[in-house]
């Protein structure tokens, strides 16, 4: 699979160009077929981005946006990847986008895994868009390093949806998209910044195990090309 680098002066100059790109192919969408569809990551990289992007003029009434993973935890809560996006992308023109969570006040993180697949079913995927992020152990999504259900979330015969991943360092249990709901997407985004995750990219690329750095899923096998926003 062919991957794209985009070399930014710095992380604000990344946001403003990357949300251009998005901007765009949310457009094209819309026009293509009255709809669009963008799943993002969380963390604090993409805060600018986010905010950024809110303020690109579009048709956000037609545009639906989910998360590529989420913690099992409600909105409310400092660490709940809902609550960054409503706090700086759902904003400003963005705001009468309809967002589609992955948590649910479920009994158990199975539960709401099932409710998060019957939701998002109604999107359709491919998705227009998808924004991934990547942790220093090669993460992406919840695809983490040890993961109980990792071969299942990599594996692309993996049925479309949404699944649980619990792992050691992780914190709460996750909820995330499969590989196979990711991997088609009209752009396949992997947003990093600075030097270490550069070197951690580096790594990935070499030779090795998928299930050691997850990240290589995406490099190897995803059908869309990966475009790779990265800046110091």
């Amino acid at each position: 699979m062919s991957t794209i680098l985009h070399t930014f002066e710095n992380g604000t100059a990344l946001a403003e160009g990357l949300a251009d790109a998005v901007r765009a192919r949310l457009a094209a969408a819309i026009d293509a077929r009255g709809a669009a569809s963008i799943a993002v990551s969380g963390g604090s990289t993409p805060k600018a981005f986010f905010q950024a992007l809110s303020q690109r003029e579009l048709d956000w009434a037609k545009v639906t946006v989910t998360l590529v993973d989420e913690r099992f935890v409600p909105q409310e809560n400092e660490r709940s990847n809902h609550g960054l996006v409503a706090q700086n992308l759902l904003q400003n023109e963005a705001a009468m986008a309809h967002f589609v969570p992955l948590y649910h006040a479920a009994a158990t993180a199975e539960e709401a895994a099932t409710l998060a697949s019957q939701s998002v079913a109604a999107i359709g995927t491919p998705f227009d868009v998808v924004v991934l992020g990547m942790g220093t152990d090669g993460h992406t999504a919840s695809f983490f390093p040890g993961g109980t259900r990792l071969k299942e979330a990599i594996d692309p015969a993996t049925p479309r949806g949404v699944i649980t991943m619990e792992a050691e360092g992780a914190g709460e249990i996750r909820l995330t998209f499969t590989f196979s709901s990711l991997q088609d997407a009209g752009l396949l985004v992997l947003h990093i910044e600075g030097d270490g995750k550069k070197e951690v990219l580096a790594r990935a690329e070499a030779p090795g195990d998928e299930a050691e750095m997850p990240i290589r899923a995406m490099l190897r096998r995803a059908t869309s090309p990966l475009q790779i926003y990265w800046a110091p």
